[in-house]
């Protein structure tokens, strides 16, 4: 294989995989990417099992071939060359490159080492708006579970109705993030499929990269989603995701409305000074204002308070701090209503003109 590449073209397509090439060393052929330079069109591959992320790359191709590339070590070379890169491969086993004065030669595998891109089963395509897409992840994806022993929490659920659009949710048992959006495409039956963490984020950010339409293919085991010429593939985690529905209070009779980013800054301010594994702030709510308040034995104590709308009797409720300001951070309205109901009972927080995207946060015992 023999191929000259512009250093921008392939920085930016290096760039979009290092987060998908597997960093712990359990197959060393997953700290790679697969280069498959053809006359009639070449591509760079990437994969951790997982997700892979497949992209097309314009290249000068004087010998076809295809090698796997160490990542890493590939984008930092090309980071700091200048001008354009010869890149021969010498055996399959070593990858020269040259750029102006310039010249590297790394230690490669064979691109049959390389995993074959998953076959997709009992396939169904639908059309998703990118900026749909792109809101309904950023809206959940912080709610979703990390390394959580509960194996499904650790994804979002894509739950698409015949005729009702798509809900997605996000939750790992102390928070739940729920929103829903009509889609101009239908599926033929109902879908609830659980989408990794990882390739959410992942996703999240090819998208902004894209315009229009994303084409979703839907399978059995995967989802591949077409974003501009890349093509993005995840594995669905197995199993039942919880039922979401029966998570969301639906009696909560004590409402508050407040500014969105007021809150938000007051209960930044007020972690400040919480005990740092737990995090935890005081709301109390009371006519015409919510007051936040930390103590912590060893650092001292915080208070601060913002106005609210607000009508009934004083309750007061205790947070993670961390899980409310995501939950803020996360709403783009001016204000939000929080519905509560006892200390400990969970509160839902809404943005004040959006129905379709909801928050549960479960209080904690101060």
């Amino acid at each position: 294989m023999k191929v000259i590449v512009s250093k921008d073209e392939i920085l930016a397509k290096l760039s979009n995989i290092q987060n998908i090439v597997e960093k712990r060393n359990t197959m060393p052929v997953l700290s790679h990417f697969l280069l498959d330079a053809r006359m009639e069109g070449s591509f760079i591959t990437a994969t951790d099992l997982d997700t892979a992320l497949k992209e097309p790359l314009s290249l000068k191709v004087e010998k076809e071939g295809s090698i796997c590339i160490p990542a890493r070590k590939m984008f930092e070379i090309v980071r700091e060359v200048e001008g354009d890169l010869t890149c021969e491969s010498v055996d399959e086993q070593w990858l020269k490159v040259k750029a102006g004065a310039s010249s590297f030669r790394l230690a490669c595998l064979s691109a049959k080492e390389f995993p074959a891109w998953p076959g997709m089963e009992d396939m169904e395509e639908v059309e998703l708006d990118s900026k749909v897409l792109a809101e309904v992840i950023e809206k959940t994806v912080y709610a979703a579970g990390e390394s959580d022993t509960r194996y499904t929490l650790n994804g979002l659920l894509f739950h698409l109705s015949p005729g009702a659009g798509m809900t997605v949710v996000g939750t790992d048992g102390h928070r739940l993030a729920i929103v829903h959006r009509s889609t101009e495409g239908d599926v033929k039956e109902e879908k609830k499929l659980i989408v990794p963490r990882k390739a959410a984020v992942e996703l999240r950010k090819l998208i902004d990269r894209a315009e229009g339409k994303v084409k979703a293919v839907l399978g059995k085991n995967h989802l591949l989603f077409g974003v501009g010429d890349m093509q993005f593939l995840t594995r669905l985690i197995e199993g039942t995701y919880p039922n979401y529905e029966q998570v969301i209070p639906a009696d909560n009779e004590k409402k508050v409305t407040a500014a969105r980013e007021a809150l938000a800054k007051t209960a930044r301010r007020v972690s400040i000074m919480s005990r740092e594994r737990s995090n935890a702030v005081k709301v109390d709510v009371e006519e015409g204002r919510i007051t936040v308040s930390s103590s912590n034995p060893d650092l001292g104590e915080a208070r601060d308070e913002i106005s609210a709308e607000y009508q009934g009797e004083t309750l007061s409720v205790g947070f993670n701090a961390k899980y409310l300001i995501d939950i803020l951070d996360a709403m783009g309205s001016e204000k939000v209503v929080m519905e509560l109901q006892a200390p400990l009972s969970p509160v839902l927080i809404r943005e004040e003109k959006d129905q379709d995207y909801r928050c549960v946060i479960m209080p904690m015992r101060i």
